[in-house]
């Protein structure tokens, strides 16, 4: 069955005439004043023909120009299905819920396709056991009789697999020049909730918020090649960085494949990632995760409409590219080697969606692991990720992360409540960046996060 939001639909079918002109006129005068410019970072759009000049609340809700009348609508659709509030079976609109769930919508977590806060409603538990036999699919070991995910919530009748509750503890620290900063880190606490389903003592947990959606699609059609290049996972040229690939399970294929989705890398496809939302996240079965259904709860065409929608959102446009401040920060940000892992341009490859296909575009990613320290491991391994690795975080859109929702944090567990606090949390591979960053003048290190701001 699929998702019906009936606020929704009418909506866009009234507003669908003006939309698509907006969008077929958005990409004229993007092609316009684009074509003709350099591939610096600094000259073309942060998405490539995806880019849209939006700096608002709205920034990273807003469709890629360029989609064609019959895209445009599929993306509108699954615009429709993303915002679907879902309902305890049986019911004549939604159902599917749980039994289990975290939230009850993709729109629950991901508020305006940004990212999340580091709270309960927002925030879930991903979970295994450091021993035992690992599921080759799922790249660690189950809980038994949980899984991989905490969900903290249930539908009448059932009770959810633990209480989650969380505080903060605090450290101070001090610039070389005598500045004192505070950095915060969560204390996690999951109580029992059902007296039948007793949580593990060795349990492993990693709290984690959800990330932005926007741009995803151009990242999926990066070249496995253009990844694999950048690894360097023994470190031949003894720069202290060595990126790895993820290895993952692809449940299509039903083989290895490259990770390139979530904060260690460990989802295949946007397909698969939109999926397993749709199954841990609101107990949803689906096409790809059935939960032994023989008839899931949204059908292959919900899937791909939704995950058109992901696909398909558009890339906001830098800002302050000429303002000279900004212009010293991107200078320091790659001298401090900040640009070892936050690979400012990549290039993407033949795409089944023409506006993806072959652009130039500047994430800020190389999307390998990459060590970061014990401050921000969260021991879990996964896949081949260890407890202490995650995936590059692309950057693009960075400055608008609290313009579009007050109070999101940084970093996979939002601890982070600036850009500065998330420099500061960077270790392992990233420690001599942070220290050449914090051994910066006050003027300097203002200059590197305005740069990060106007992203």
């Amino acid at each position: 069955m699929a998702p019906v939001l009936s606020s929704q639909l009418p909506r866009w079918k009234k507003y669908l005439g003006l939309l698509l002109a907006a969008a077929v006129l958005g990409a004229l005068l993007s092609f316009g004043l684009n074509s003709w410019r350099s591939s610096s970072p600094g000259q073309t759009g942060a998405g490539g023909a995806t880019t849209v000049n939006n700096r608002s609340s709205r920034a990273f809700s807003q469709p890629a120009p360029g989609l064609s009348a019959a895209e445009f609508d599929q993306h509108a659709e699954g615009d429709a299905n993303f915002e679907a509030v879902f309902v305890t079976a049986p019911a004549q609109v939604n159902p599917g819920l749980g039994p289990l769930f975290n939230n009850a919508a993709c729109v629950g977590c991901h508020i305006k396709d940004g990212r999340g806060m580091p709270e309960p409603g927002q925030s879930l538990v991903r979970v295994s056991l450091p021993m035992g036999e690992v599921n080759p699919a799922m790249g660690v070991v189950p809980v038994p009789e949980i899984g991989v995910q905490i969900r903290d919530r249930a539908v009448y009748g059932h009770v959810p697999d633990a209480r989650m509750a969380m505080d903060w503890q605090t450290q101070v620290g001090q610039y070389p020049d005598g500045r004192a900063y505070e950095l915060r880190s969560p204390r996690l606490k999951l109580t029992q909730a059902d007296p039948e389903k007793p949580l593990p003592d060795d349990m492993l947990t990693s709290l984690r918020v959800p990330p932005p959606i926007f741009g995803s699609g151009l990242l999926e059609v990066v070249p496995e090649v253009a990844i694999l290049d950048q690894a360097d996972p023994d470190d031949r040229n003894q720069d202290g960085i060595s990126g790895r690939p993820n290895r993952v399970w692809d449940p299509g294929a039903q083989a290895e494949a490259l990770g390139r989705f979530g904060f260690k890398a460990n989802t295949v496809s946007l397909e698969v990632q939109t999926a397993v939302a749709y199954f841990n996240d609101m107990g949803v079965t689906n096409p790809v995760f059935t939960g032994g259904q023989a008839s899931p709860d949204v059908d292959q065409k919900t899937l791909d409409t939704t995950t058109f929608y992901v696909q398909t959102l558009g890339v906001p446009a830098r800002t302050l590219r000429d303002n000279p401040q900004v212009q010293r920060g991107e200078r320091l940000f790659a001298q401090v080697s900040c640009t070892a892992c936050h690979v400012a341009t990549l290039k993407t490859g033949p795409a089944d969606i023409p506006v993806l296909a072959n652009q130039t575009i500047h994430p800020y990613t190389d999307l390998l692991l990459h060590d970061m320290g014990g401050g921000l491991a969260d021991n879990r391994p996964d896949f081949d990720a260890s407890g202490s690795e995650w995936r590059t975080a692309p950057l693009w859109g960075l400055g608008l992360v609290q313009t579009v929702l007050p109070y999101a944090g940084y970093l996979h567990d939002g601890r982070a409540r600036t850009i500065e606090e998330a420099v500061l949390w960077h270790d392992g591979e990233a420690a001599e960046s942070k220290a050449q960053f914090m051994a910066l003048g006050e003027r300097d290190r203002a200059a590197l996060l305005q740069f990060l701001n106007s992203l």
